[in-house]
């Protein structure tokens, strides 16, 4: 029932693709959505498919409740992945990478090899 309802519904904005006529020095756009301290490293987690809150905080070495919070609510706002609430007791909350969240995969995993090679 639910992936009818998702079919009828439009496409939300942050999930379509633009076709740029005029490609613009892009780097500064791609580092607001990305270019926050502990971004990469939800992003690595979440390259490995979906993951409740208490994974990514193991996973991540160091990173707080706050900031681990804030680094989602600020990849969900900018459309990179999508946070599905459960009504279990206690709640469930689950992290994935939207279409757009799983596009920046290669940017990423050319930034590891690159520091791989000269660093």
């Amino acid at each position: 029932m639910k992936n009818q309802l998702e079919a009828k519904m439009p496409p939300k904005p942050n999930y379509v693709p633009k076709e740029p006529v005029v490609i613009e020095c892009s780097i500064e756009k791609t580092l607001d959505v990305i270019g926050g301290k502990w971004s990469f490293l939800v992003l690595r987690e979440l390259f490995g498919g979906t993951k409740r809150f208490g994974e990514l905080q193991r996973k991540i070495n160091n990173i707080s409740p706050t900031a681990l919070t804030n680094t989602l609510r600020h990849l969900e706002e900018k459309g990179v992945l999508e946070r599905h609430v459960y009504p279990t007791v206690p709640v469930t909350v689950e992290y994935t990478l939207t279409p757009k969240g799983q596009d920046l995969h290669p940017i990423i995993k050319g930034m590891k090899l690159w520091a791989a090679k000269w660093t």
